[in-house]
């Protein structure tokens, strides 16, 4: 058996009860979620479960607890991305000057969307069956966003006619069109960058 691998048989899932999971259930959690998206982003939404917890070096058991169905995997994998750019817009407050602080959101939320290309479908599914989770999920979007957005216009940087779902707006169609390059991503996001450059 992997030392990755669960030795416990019932590890609970976070939506299965309200106690804080174990130690190894929390560790095991996270190998999988971290597993799925590095497996959807190679094979796409049709990979095999198997794969994902093989992945994450625990067996199909474990990862059958914490996620029954495949929907599961994709919600806690999206519910995951975007908990990371809540913090990292809070981390680039802290740590960085107003424009850059933008563009370093920016640029992780490109990086974000991008994984979501490879399965798409099956995150349409997750938001029809639980239509709160894009609607909250997206109002926590605009929230970290204008965090560094409203930061960089009180700092004369940004226009000050834009607000955080303008920007989202730009940015979604770019992140998910499935015919265009990374080199074409990154250019295209420049573009939006001095778009939202203060004129004086």
């Amino acid at each position: 058996m992997s030392s990755r691998q669960s030795t416990v048989d019932g590890d609970p899932t976070p939506s299965a009860t309200a106690r804080p999971l174990r130690a190894d259930a929390q560790r095991n959690y996270g190998l999988l979620v971290d597993a799925a998206r590095e497996v959807f982003a190679e094979q796409g939404g049709g990979a095999s479960m198997e794969a994902i917890a093989k992945r994450a070096g625990v067996g199909i058991g474990t990862l059958y607890r914490h996620f029954p169905k495949r929907i599961d995997v994709v919600e806690a994998v999206y519910r995951t991305d975007v908990d990371g750019l809540v913090e990292l817009a809070g981390e680039l407050v802290v740590d960085r000057p107003p424009w850059p602080a933008l563009v370093g959101w920016l640029e992780g939320f490109v990086r974000y969307a991008q994984t979501k290309r490879t399965f798409l479908s099956e995150l349409y599914e997750a938001f029809e069956k639980n239509p709160e989770l894009k609607s909250a999920s997206r109002e926590r979007l605009h929230g970290a966003l204008s965090s560094v957005l409203v930061r960089a216009q009180e700092a004369g940087e940004v226009r000050d006619d834009v607000e955080a779902a303008d920007v989202i707006q730009l940015l979604g169609p770019m992140c998910s069109s499935p015919t265009l390059s990374d080199g074409q991503i990154e250019r295209l996001l420049v573009v939006v960058e001095d778009g939202l450059r203060a004129r004086a």
